[in-house]
């Protein structure tokens, strides 16, 4: 609604606070009302009122969506099944805030119990925003002000609080604290170190006007092709908050060990080894390893064999149905062509619950319209420079899209992320039928998926193990990368994402993923890849006199230009140099699989949540304690584009 001075810019009712803790709620503790943004004299305020004072809302009028692209928050959301109950934030007191009456209310009663609670604050005022777990009847958002105070928890009993998310976005910067993947911290975009941070990207890309936005609508396609400017962008905006006393946030480097680091200041490494790679296994070779009834022999030797040379191109059909755990090594021929006709039946009986469904049942499901329309849009723009692919109307293509579409139905609760589909087009390649590729994706998948999960706690843990390692390998380095604001090494991510996907030429990365997935000579050799990478290029980056936005631009300038086997050379004689090393510290040796992992410590039992009332007001928990190494200052930013169940917000 225009006028007044005022416009309701979203909209969105059912949104319940709940005054008591049990678990089925009595319908006299529940509070129905309704969520507005408004925008009002030069501010944006967030709105909730009971129902009996928030107005006809036949009246209001909303932005509708507009031709650049921007989201319609307006539709309906569907509620999905309740499986548990989360008692220590569903109910929280809160510190009752100043109340400020907006326009689009009307008709209250100030005598009325339940208009007591009505509430508006200004957007400028928000300090963090928190997520109900997955998995509930319906999601809740818990907001925090600069002041310190709770106010109400918001459930969303149809749904919708992704909508109001992605409102609060276009008017705030919202990023995931590394601390707790369900908090949100939240920034104003107008932020002088936002300015600044943006013209220092402009200094050498031209195109990074655009990043953020592009960021925003695709964040995984954004993240391939400049993850690591955004990142350092996102960083330099957020130091100035960083090096506050807010408690939200990570300490800076230098305050403290982040939690699961090791003090590692004094390891001495022995001299590097040499090493040198074998030729690739032949298929003479595999079949001189072939025992009676088609059973591999001396399988050990084999997959040494294959982590110290690859593969022969013709080799890799066969061998790569082993290497992904689609067949087994120890199973006989018999035995693989009785699991094939398994698998095969298997698989196309999921293929038939997606192909099956008619126009008008997709009409009412809007999670698989939204995988199609993503995978779609993905395989549209994968390898398409690989004969392969090439060209219009491409059977390749279409395999692509059938196989992903069943994955969805194979792995209900992880779907389809971006950037799955780069995993699957070697695969496809190699095998060359649509079943083989499946399940060796599926086995591919099995290494991976943690990659694409939604809280990115697999993604970060990684990054911190990268750092870990990195720092026992080459402390001057990482002193350097810190003094330029690059010591969180985010501009790995990419390579850990995709597994280097995109930084070889095609025919490389079958040879690194083979040689990966052998698990030789540890559990985390992608890790040691990417320190080869960086060892190689240390003399460029601390000799040049590069700044943050160089290092970031010349690791980004490296794809295509490196050779498989010498970075996996060099990573073999970084892991001997490093298992050779008798003070290596333990979390080192966990990372190399050298080490069983650490006991983790027994939580504390949760505290009993305290129902909800104007007057009682406990504190709210404390986030979960980290216990895996998280790089410092790497917020991830919330995208505007993520799969999820509506109401639960999974």
């Amino acid at each position: 609604m225009e006028g007044a001075g005022y416009r309701v810019v979203f909209e969105k009712g059912g949104v319940y606070l709940h005054t008591s803790a049990k678990k089925h709620q009595d319908p006299d503790s529940l509070i129905a009302g309704v969520i507005r943004v408004v925008e009002k004299d030069n501010d944006v305020l967030l709105h909730w009122a009971p129902v009996e004072e928030a107005g006809d809302s036949t009246q209001i009028f909303f932005s509708k969506k507009d031709t650049s692209g921007g989201d319609s928050c307006t539709s309906e959301e569907e509620p999905t099944f309740d499986p548990g109950y989360e008692p220590d934030w569903a109910v929280i007191s809160t510190v009752r805030p100043r109340h400020r009456h907006s326009e689009p209310t009307r008709g209250a009663e100030p005598s009325s119990p339940r208009g007591s609670w009505a509430f508006s604050v200004s957007l400028g005022e928000l300090k963090s925003i928190r997520r109900s777990k997955p998995g509930l009847s319906w999601a809740y958002l818990v907001l925090v002000t600069q002041a310190g105070g709770s106010l109400p928890a918001l459930h969303f009993h149809r749904g919708g609080t992704r909508a109001l998310l992605r409102v609060l976005s276009r008017y705030l910067l919202l990023a995931s604290s590394p601390q707790d993947s369900r908090l949100y911290l939240v920034f104003p975009h107008d932020s002088s170190a936002l300015s600044n941070s943006f013209h220092h990207l402009q200094l050498f890309d031209q195109d990074s006007s655009n990043v953020v936005s592009r960021f925003f609508q695709d964040p995984y396609s954004t993240t391939f092709s400049s993850f690591s400017r955004v990142t350092n962008f996102f960083r330099g905006a957020l130091q100035p908050h960083q090096e506050g006393a807010s408690p939200d946030l990570p300490p800076a480097p230098d305050d403290e060990p982040e939690p699961g680091f090791e003090v590692i200041s004094c390891v001495e490494l022995g001299p590097r080894p040499a090493v040198e790679r074998a030729p690739p296994v032949t298929e003479e070779e595999w079949a001189r390893r072939m025992g009676p009834e088609g059973r591999l022999q001396q399988v050990p030797e084999l997959k040494a064999r294959i982590f110290s040379g690859g593969l022969s191109p013709s080799l890799r059909r066969e061998a790569w149905k082993f290497l992904l755990g689609y067949l087994s090594w120890e199973g006989s021929a018999e035995e693989h062509k009785a699991h094939v006709r398994k698998k095969t039946d298997e698989y196309f009986r999921m293929k038939l619950q997606w192909k099956s469904v008619s126009p008008e049942q997709e009409r009412r499901n809007s999670l698989l319209r939204g995988y199609r329309s993503l995978i779609e849009r993905d395989v549209s723009r994968t390898d398409r420079n690989n004969k392969f692919y090439e060209g219009p109307e491409n059977p390749g293509l279409g395999l692509l899209n059938d196989i992903l579409l069943t994955y969805c139905m194979y792995h209900f609760d992880l779907g389809y992320v971006q950037g799955m589909s780069d995993l699957l087009s070697p695969i496809l390649y190699v095998t060359q039928n649509e079943v083989d590729a499946f399940w060796c994706f599926c086995g591919f998948m099995e290494l991976v998926h943690g990659n694409f999960e939604e809280s990115q706690e697999t993604m970060k843990r990684q990054l911190g193990q990268l750092l870990l390692l990195l720092r026992v390998l080459d402390p001057p380095l990482c002193d350097f990368l810190d003094s330029q604001d690059s010591g969180s090494l985010c501009f790995c991510f990419r390579w850990l994402l995709i597994w280097f996907k995109r930084e070889f030429p095609f025919p490389d990365v079958l040879r690194l993923w083979e040689v990966l997935w052998t698990g030789l000579p540890g559990p985390n050799l992608h890790l040691l890849v990417a320190c080869a990478i960086l060892d190689m290029e240390r003399d460029t980056l601390m000799l040049s006199g590069f700044g943050s936005n160089e290092i970031l631009k010349h690791i980004n300038e490296l794809t295509m230009k490196l050779s498989v086997e010498d970075v996996l050379t060099r990573a073999e004689a970084l892991y001997r140099q490093l298992t050779a090393c008798r003070e290596l510290p333990h979390n080192v040796q966990e990372i190399l699989g050298l080490a069983p992992p650490a006991e983790p410590q027994s939580p504390s039992p949760p505290a009993s949540p305290l129902p909800l009332s104007p007057t009682r007001a406990p504190p709210a928990p404390p986030p979960p304690a980290d216990t895996v190494p998280q790089p410092d200052s790497s917020l991830e930013i919330l995208p505007e584009e993520e799969e999820e169940e509506e109401c639960a917000d999974s």
